[in-house]
């Protein structure tokens, strides 16, 4: 095929892509504070050095462009500077969540097959358990010192790479639209879906975030929740490198920690789902903090109760909020609920955000009227290329020129849209996606069990818990605690059902669907007690 002579003058000169970002921050902001991360403070400079030296590092281990470096781990500073060393070279970063056991994580090795894993320390006997199991080869691994463990056979520290002298990577060519991430998704499905992300999606989303989000140069931001998520990751994290404003990291959400890192920095932005923004108001230490200097706050994974948004302005009247809606697919922003809207328009998810077209399709992808239920759909360069290794999943969700959300939802005369249920059978706990027929497959290995339906049931604290109603075989009585014992054997803690009913039988249409909405109406009020 041909190049257009102008593309082949001008191209290398207007790429554009996620491993620039630290460089062009560190070019207009070096002596700037970028992270911190406990004792250890990186300017812009230090960063961007940091990252290039990783890349070099890389390279001559032999990980090439689209190789993919697996990285499991708390949040820590060596998360972003791994992620943006892979972006450098072409390589595709692949967050993992660290609360998964080894069977799980098994599968993700055997789905993305990575050339490097960046490890935890703390991490590393459950990434061991499942390499066991592996059948392929993981030709490096490196481990990162967040405990002090020895560094044992076949690992390698990573911290001495990277601070030793200082090299620079080879250039790569890496377009636009090539792949540079991969996050890992359940939805619907029992297995979990590599989404694969390109720069241009990833740099449109981040000034769609900007932009909507209200966001700043002179931002300090608390990072508390997991950076596997492509929320704190790219909605915060890596905007907040973009744009030049100085990041502090945590290792896990605790509200105590979070409170005093406000009051100690004078944070002026924090983003929590609505579970964590309960727990804020529920540690002893909210009332005596000095929390004036926060200003932005955002929420997003589920709804904000609105006692909880009521009770937050009492005690901190000087903040404004953001609802940030969307999903991994769309890296992640879809929709902005602004501070100004959210008494105007309650129970809204907002407008699209600034890159996105958004609209509510019938079954047959036709757009549906004013206040008309319907599949929420969207068009934008946010978008992820589709699922790594699966075309079949990648056309079905990008039909007709539009990606199915698999949410349902209507717009209002306002133009705001609102999300009325989800078509994918998750449950979102605390801010986690769980995926319903993964936990029914687990309860149905348990000797006993003759029928199983997990769904959601509203929980003050998670906002949805992981609730099953299961049907024993004839002459057996089920003991639902050894159940439960057995859940969390096979599953993460957060994916173990918390609510267990034995019923004589479920509830079924005509076509023999299990009606999960009756489950829910009929045991919310016992799973509340």
């Amino acid at each position: 095929m041909s190049v257009d002579p102008y593309t082949a003058l001008s191209g290398p000169a207007r790429l554009h892509s996620v491993a620039d970002i630290a460089a062009r921050s560190a070019a207009r902001y070096p002596h700037k504070l970028a992270i911190v991360d406990g004792e250890v403070s990186l300017s812009f400079a230090e960063l961007d050095r940091l990252i290039g030296t990783l890349a070099a590092w890389m390279q001559q281990a032999g990980v090439h462009k689209g190789d993919r470096v697996l990285l499991f781990s708390h949040n820590c500073w060596q998360f972003p500077v791994a992620v943006l060393a892979a972006a450098r070279i072409g390589a595709i970063a692949a967050p993992v969540n660290f609360m998964l056991g080894p069977q799980e994580l098994l599968y993700i090795l055997q789905l993305s097959q990575p050339a490097l894993a960046i490890v935890e320390d703390g991490l590393r006997e459950t990434f061991d358990a499942a390499l066991a199991n592996y059948p392929g080869e993981l030709a490096h691994k490196l481990l990162i010192n967040l405990h002090g463990l020895p560094c044992s056979h076949g690992w390698q520290a990573f911290e001495p790479l990277v601070q030793g002298q200082h090299r620079a990577p080879l250039p790569v060519a890496v377009g636009a639209e090539e792949p540079i991430r991969m996050m890992f998704t359940s939805g619907t499905e029992s297995l979990p879906k590599g989404v694969l992300l390109s720069s241009h999606a990833l740099l449109s989303q981040y000034v769609s975030c900007v932009v909507s989000g209200g966001m700043q140069v002179s931002d300090r931001e608390v990072h508390a929740f997991p950076l596997y998520h492509c929320a704190q990751l790219d909605n915060f994290l890596m905007t907040d490198i973009y744009l030049g404003a100085t990041s502090y990291l945590l290792r896990r959400p605790d509200p105590a920690a979070i409170l005093a890192t406000i009051e100690r920095e004078r944070i002026s932005n924090l983003f929590c789902p609505p579970t964590a923004w309960i727990a804020l108001l529920n540690c002893p230490a909210f009332a005596t903090a000095d929390l004036s200097s926060l200003k932005k706050v955002y929420y997003g994974a589920s709804a904000m109760p609105r006692t909880v948004i009521e009770t937050l302005r009492q005690k901190l009247p000087q903040i404004q909020f953001w609802q940030f809606y969307g999903q991994t697919e769309m890296a992640s922003l879809a929709t902005v609920l602004c501070p100004e809207d959210h008494e105007a328009y309650p129970g809204s998810v907002g407008v699209p955000a600034l890159n996105v077209t958004t609209a509510v399709v019938d079954e047959n992808d036709c757009p549906v009227d004013v206040g008309v239920v319907g599949e929420i759909v969207h068009r934008s360069p946010h978008l992820t290329l589709g699922y790594y290794a699966d075309l079949d999943k990648t056309a079905a969700a990008f039909r007709n020129g539009w990606f199915h959300s698999g949410d349902l939802g209507y717009f209002g005369e306002s133009g705001h849209l609102y999300v009325v249920d989800r078509i994918k059978d998750i449950v979102k706990t605390g801010g986690e996606n769980v995926s319903t027929k993964e936990v029914e497959e687990v309860i149905y290995d348990f000797d006993g069990v003759r029928e199983a339906a997990v769904f959601a049931l509203p929980h003050p604290q998670w906002i949805e818990i992981v609730a099953a109603a299961v049907v024993a075989h004839d002459g057996h009585t089920l003991d639902t605690e050894a159940l439960l014992r057995h859940c969390k054997a096979k599953l993460a803690g957060f994916k173990a059902p918390r609510f267990v009913a034995v019923v004589p039988v479920l509830p079924k249409n005509a076509s023999g669907k299990v009606l999960k909405r009756e489950l829910r109406a009929a045991f919310q009020e016992a799973a509340g007690q």
